[in-house]
């Protein structure tokens, strides 16, 4: 009952604590639109906590991280527990996952929708406009040259290498377009 209180003292006004009962919390580690958040759920059996409290990553929100991430974290926290049992450990185990959010997710994968947007942003070059021009006449006529040069030793491009590209062919019929 006190652990109770002081949870829901604690994480009042907290968006990312949950109360699915008096006995059942789920937090979640990291912004929604993280795309490394994931969701703890921890539950106290009757005798918690002189024994461990349940500990669940089968929340939906959790379904595009790997099982073996899911299993890595769960033995972090476990270890956890073990260090507190006897304890009220439900703070200390969402805090804990906190602490170590990147070292648990350094192995997922990251939505490649967010690091294309990205490139874009900061792949472009930032040249003034009088030197842009006289670049764009030069590459186009050497540009099955480069992309030979910029491809690996298996002849695959490397990822994101036409994102410029793509912007400076942009611009250049833009330009045609407004003469």
């Amino acid at each position: 009952q006190m652990e109770l209180e002081a949870l829901r003292s604690i994480y009042e006004g907290d968006t990312c604590f949950r109360e699915l009962s008096p006995v059942s919390f789920q937090y979640r580690i990291g912004e929604s639109g993280d795309p490394k958040a994931f969701l703890i759920e921890v539950s106290w059996p009757e005798t918690y906590p002189q024994t461990a409290p349940l500990i669940s990553m089968d929340a939906f929100f959790n379904n595009t991280i790997s099982s073996a991430i899911k299993q890595s974290i769960l033995d972090k926290l476990k270890v956890e527990v073990e260090a507190n049992l006897g304890t009220a450990m439900t703070y200390t185990l969402f805090e804990y996952a906190k602490d170590n959010k990147e070292v648990f997710m350094e192995n997922q994968p990251v939505n490649t929708v967010t690091s294309v947007s990205n490139s874009i942003a900061t792949g472009t070059p930032d040249v003034p406009a009088s030197k842009k021009k006289d670049k764009k006449e030069q590459l186009s006529k050497t540009q099955k040259r480069k992309l030979a040069d910029k491809t690996d030793n298996k002849g695959e491009l490397p990822r994101g290498w036409n994102w410029v590209d793509v912007i400076k062919v942009t611009e250049l019929y833009c330009m045609h377009h407004s003469e």
